[in-house]
């Protein structure tokens, strides 16, 4: 990694250099996330058969409730729409625990590139450790400033550190890789979590 970095240093100089060595190891690093992610989760057959569920449960989902809200207000129609609703009920009740099961079941990958984030932040830290990486366009707000200044010296409020461009560059990076590769969350789970919200409903 040392090698990368003088490598950066002679090709584009030391004003970018170091930003350039952090975005291009964050890259390599949600790349390598998203493969080990593949060969945990995303080529078994019970993520696909998850993932197929929760799509075909959000589609009828959402067929439902466009087609419950047309309809006149005769009693046939309300009892039609009574138990509309209690199908409705059903499909979300299955919807809920497909996107519960899947969160499970991406624990398992979540924990192995957890790892991998926590040494290359930490390979990364003792390289920049104390030393801007970059340079903000502007004076951020005190909030974001106290996180993108955080262990520098000196008080240009434009330096940035490694972590907060580390953080920056991860979070961005490997979101639109995984929609780029077809990983990102299915639109039913969007939210799903391994602590779901009580239901409002039930009493």
């Amino acid at each position: 990694m040392a090698s990368l970095v003088s490598l950066a240093s002679s090709l584009t100089g030391s004003r970018y250099a170091d930003g350039l060595v952090v975005v291009g190891i964050s890259f390599g690093t949600a790349v390598l996330c998203e493969i080990i992610s593949w060969i945990l989760i995303y080529r078994t057959s019970s993520y696909k058969s998850l993932r197929s569920s929760i799509d075909k449960a959000s589609k009828k989902l959402e067929t439902m409730k466009n087609s419950s809200s047309s309809g006149g207000g005769s009693v046939s129609v309300v009892v039609k729409k009574s138990s509309k609703n209690k199908k409705m009920d059903r499909v979300e009740s299955s919807l809920k625990e497909s996107t519960r099961d899947l969160s499970l079941f991406k624990f398992k990958s979540g924990a192995v590139v957890a790892v991998v984030l926590f040494v290359v932040f930490g390979l990364l830290n003792s390289l920049f450790d104390g030393k801007p990486v970059a340079k903000l366009p502007f004076a951020p707000v005190s909030l974001v400033y106290k996180m993108s200044h955080r262990g520098l010296p000196g008080s240009d409020p434009t330096d940035c550190s490694m972590a907060f461009l580390y953080l920056l560059c991860s979070v961005s990076i490997r979101t639109n890789l995984q929609k780029f590769l077809g990983f990102s969350p299915p639109r039913g789970a969007a939210g799903a979590s391994l602590f779901p919200v009580p239901d409002p409903k039930i009493s």
